[in-house]
């Protein structure tokens, strides 16, 4: 299932493709299926989903609920988990209350004291809506009086919107794939954007994006942070697979920044690289999280 609705149905495109032209060659009946093309009841002709969908309705538990109320196991975290996943506001909330390192953050508003938010947060700071991915509406704000208008460009895409301190010593990713007792992290890898910051065309589009894999941290502390995403992946409800960001700043000190429960995998995603570096190919990837769809 790829395509939908979202802000992100031009990436969800493209790793749908890719996604169901591997199952083919597994051999695996797989068809196509956009909802933003089809109805969703003739979702019941088939055994299983994997889902490609990404951002609002496909990846926020909307689709999910559907299937769970079809009795179609699919791929991916469940309903409660996809929720508060694509939530960024109440994702840090969570982890928060269990320990984990976040960055500062202070929830915006049209009444909001931008100045204050901008003394307290220092600069550059960053403005972006709660519950959009692929860094859509998101801005990096540097000067003084900026906040403004960074908040009414975030708030194009939803009405939660969050100021957050820069952190700025580096921008890291864990995959997570399996279930239960047998969940694993896959190598950290470290990004490094030629860009101002990791944004839309960085992610999906630009050749210039560096991705180091093995990253460059020690491997007692990459294993030490692996082993908090995978607490910080659990701590949400998530399953099946998925990845964890987190950034780092100038003192070695990680901050946890939000979770992706329906990663990308197009030629420029993040997991299937991860992936490679583990020994895992693409094909093997997308069948073991085929291997992963569930209900509940």
């Amino acid at each position: 299932m790829f395509g939908g609705k979202s802000a992100e149905r031009e990436i969800s495109l493209k790793s749908g493709s890719r996604v169901l032209a591997a199952l083919l060659r597994q051999g695996v009946d797989a068809h196509a299926f956009d909802p933003a093309e089809r109805k969703i009841d003739e979702l019941s002709a088939f055994d299983r989903v994997f889902i490609m969908l990404h951002g609002r309705y496909g990846e926020d538990g909307t689709i999910q609920g559907v299937l769970e109320l079809m009795g179609i196991p699919y791929t991916g975290s469940g309903v409660m988990a996809s929720a508060v996943g694509m939530d960024k506001w109440r994702t840090k909330l969570l982890w928060r209350s269990v320990g984990l390192s976040i960055p500062e953050f202070v929830m915006l508003n049209a009444e909001s004291d931008f100045a204050a938010v901008e003394r307290q947060l220092g600069l550059p700071l960053f403005v972006k809506p709660a519950c959009e991915g692929s860094s859509i509406g998101v801005t990096k704000v540097r000067e003084s009086g900026a906040l403004r208008a960074a908040y009414q460009e975030a708030a194009k895409y939803d009405f939660l919107v969050m100021a957050e301190r820069g952190i700025l010593g580096g921008e890291y990713t864990v995959s997570i794939i399996g279930e239960g007792a047998s969940m694993q992290t896959l190598p950290t890898i470290k990004i490094e954007p030629a860009t101002e910051f990791y944004d839309y065309d960085a992610k999906y589009f630009r050749d210039d994006t560096v991705y180091r894999c093995p990253c460059d941290l020690p491997e007692s502390r990459e294993l030490e942070l692996r082993a908090q995403a995978l607490e910080a992946f659990r701590v949400l409800g998530c399953r099946g697979w998925g990845r964890v960001d987190y950034l780092m700043d100038e003192q070695g000190n990680a901050y946890f920044l939000e979770v992706n429960t329906s990663p990308g995998m197009t030629d420029h995603s993040l997991v299937p690289m991860a992936a490679r570096v583990a020994g895992i190919s693409y094909d093997e990837l997308v069948m073991r999280v085929l291997a992963l769809a569930t209900l509940g």
